[in-house]
């Protein structure tokens, strides 16, 4: 059982392990890769956790331009009263355009591949609202997750995590040169009845779009 999407989450995040986990879990993986079998713990760039593969066969020297596709949400996105579609739609559009600025001091970018470009596709795949502190006492069963949410809360802070999973694509082949799953914190929300806003998510997009840019496989 993966994560489910954009849902206030308490058991779910518990129960796949206890506690939480600096890297995304396999069974948090969304399918939106296919292949997760040759992925292995590393560090981005800025040294945060990730799990990633890197084909031997990958040479960054080879390529002049790049193609950052829009995110997607994989699997499709629940909009709730706390994470609505409006903030997903921004945070998907503000992910690209750091990612393309950030690029654009190492590479060219283009809106379609050529003989020199490496394609850049992701999928957001879950975007999950934890109580902070939470017991496992105070554990929830999974199919009560969601009527029980607020009473849980109550007035502690929520802590905000986003999931995504990358994979860059030889724009001549069409062949994987590298799949990176990863997931990041962003700004703590007051209590569960605070809204996410794209500002609470900013700092991890901007980091991922750095690692992006420093990446050296």
């Amino acid at each position: 059982m993966f994560l489910r999407p954009l849902t206030i989450g308490l058991a779910a995040a518990l129960l796949l392990g206890g506690c939480a986990s600096n890297t995304t879990q396999p069974a948090q993986y969304s399918g939106f890769l296919g292949d997760y079998s040759q992925l292995q713990p590393a560090q981005s760039a800025s040294g945060a956790p990730v799990m990633r593969w890197v084909s031997p066969e990958l040479d960054l020297q080879r390529y002049r331009s790049v193609v950052v596709e829009k995110p997607l949400f994989h699997p499709a996105p629940q909009p709730s009263a706390q994470v609505s579609q409006q903030t997903l739609d921004a945070i998907a559009v503000y992910l690209q355009q750091a990612m393309q600025r950030e690029l654009a001091g190492r590479l060219r970018i283009v809106n379609q591949p050529d003989q020199d470009s490496l394609v850049l596709r992701s999928a957001i795949s879950a975007v999950n609202l934890s109580v902070e502190g939470l017991k496992v006492y105070e554990v929830i069963p999974i199919a009560l997750v969601a009527a029980a949410a607020s009473t849980a809360a109550g007035t502690r802070d929520l802590n905000t995590e986003i999931y995504i999973e990358l994979e860059a694509i030889d724009g001549r082949t069409s062949q994987p040169m590298a799949r990176v799953v990863r997931k990041g914190h962003g700004l703590q929300l007051e209590n569960d009845s605070t809204q996410l806003r794209l500002a609470d998510i900013k700092p991890v997009l901007d980091s991922w779009a750095k690692d992006a840019r420093t990446f050296n496989p």
